[in-house]
């Protein structure tokens, strides 16, 4: 048991995880009853916060210039459910129109594309980084 509150403590040293991040990581070497009654005494403690997560998780994504839609999905895919996960991101904020625009002028340059080609270059590389193809098409269309 002292083990398992050991490798939770060194795990969120390093970096907030999700319950279901620091459940998956903990149960490669531990019992999954420890797992579990350890996981719940670090989220009464307020030691381990998927709310925390979210939030670390959205901002440093967004930084890195990701869209929302592959923000939610990463979320999801890591266990935090979508109330929470609407709390922390608001895909249809028009900030994300900005921040699509500042990515899409960092990978490309301030110029609109040349051809059509080049606007389906440009329309895939921001459909992978998770803008909406709605934010994407006003982007490339006016």
């Amino acid at each position: 048991m002292k083990a398992v509150r050991h490798a939770a403590v060194h795990l969120l040293s390093l970096r907030e995880h999700s319950r279901l991040e620091l459940a998956r990581k903990l149960m490669r070497r531990f019992d999954e009853e420890f797992v579990e009654q350890i996981l719940r005494e670090f989220s009464q403690q307020d030691l381990q916060s998927d709310a925390r997560f979210a939030e670390q998780y959205v901002y440093s994504r967004r930084n890195k210039g990701y869209g929302p839609l592959r923000i939610r999905a990463e979320l999801a895919e890591r266990g935090i459910d979508d109330q929470l996960i609407n709390i922390y991101l608001d895909s249809e904020d028009s900030e994300w129109q900005q921040h699509m625009l500042a990515v899409a002028e960092k990978k490309f340059g301030a110029h609109p594309p040349a051809d059509k080609k080049e606007a389906a270059k440009r329309g895939r590389f921001l459909s992978s980084r998770g803008f909406s193809s709605w934010q994407i098409s006003d982007y490339l269309f006016n």
